[in-house]
């Protein structure tokens, strides 16, 4: 296995100390091997932490990346920006790692038609954002490479939050969004942009999510089912906000460890595999 790191174009707000912000993408990739057909063209699966745009949740990071390592998947964990960086900072940061992994795909042992982003919470709102806007002139605008090289061939969503709206997560909104909440709410509500120039997104969520309600990933596959976007949309009956793996490597606590729910790894891994 070989490790990885790439600094990613920061973008700061006004005022910031630019030496705090470092934005870092982090790669395992496995090597190639005679004995392993597949091992030429691997997938790719980005891995955006939770946080309330506030900070990345140590458990969303790694040991998801390993768990997808595991799977024959290269991974990558981004560190992206949060508070008090504001839109558009993490969103410019996603879209320069998906075309870094792309750039990079012949020396990496990447498949460039299967680079994945998988977010959890406000990270499943980061992949959303670039799986349903990946064609915004901002892009284009910031990004010094070929058009189009950032858009990600498929998202996969855990619990993730999609509207700053109804039934938004309020502390994902004041930190994405600052004092231009008004201006950039609706923008930023990813199933109200959701078009035929999606990608297809794996999505999973529970029904006891108290903190970022359900309905989040339902008015997401509902948009997508709309404009006849392939989605695969997984329903756990129990579970808290926040289960990451939901098994013992990323317990904190035992109401995290839920047997019926960790199978979500496996089912997004055959999904990969099919696209």
């Amino acid at each position: 296995m070989r490790y990885i790191e790439r600094k990613i174009c920061p973008v700061y707000p006004e005022g910031a100390k630019k030496d705090a912000y470092q934005p870092v993408l982090y790669g395992y990739l496995l090597e190639r091997s005679p004995k392993l057909v597949h091992s030429v063209k691997r997938p790719a699966v980005i891995v955006c932490p939770g946080g309330a745009y506030r900070y990345k949740s140590e458990r969303e990071g790694d040991p998801v990346a390993m768990r997808f390592l595991a799977a024959g998947i290269h991974a990558f964990v981004l560190q992206y920006s949060v508070a008090p960086n504001r839109y558009p900072a993490a969103f410019l940061e996603l879209a320069s790692a998906v075309a870094e992994v792309r750039k990079h795909a012949s020396e990496w042992n990447v498949d460039p038609e299967k680079i994945l982003v998988c977010g959890f919470s406000a990270g499943g709102h980061l992949c959303a954002s670039l799986g349903t806007d990946w064609k915004n002139p901002l892009l284009a605008e910031h990004l010094a490479c070929a058009p189009y090289l950032w858009k990600p061939d498929g998202m996969i969503l855990c619990y993730p939050v999609i509207s700053m709206e109804e039934y938004g997560h309020e502390e994902c909104c004041q930190n994405l969004m600052g004092d231009k909440r008004e201006e950039l709410s609706c923008r930023l509500s990813c199933q109200k942009h959701v078009t035929a120039d999606t990608v297809p997104a794996f999505i999973w969520a529970t029904f006891e999510d108290e903190q970022v309600p359900v309905e989040n990933s339902l008015l997401f596959a509902a948009a997508l089912r709309g404009s006849h976007v392939a989605c695969e949309l997984h329903l756990y009956e129990k579970g808290e906000h926040g289960l990451s793996l939901c098994d013992r490597t990323t317990e904190e606590r035992p109401s995290q460890v839920l047997p019926d729910n960790a199978g979500w790894t496996e089912l997004a891994v055959q999904w990969i595999r099919r696209r």
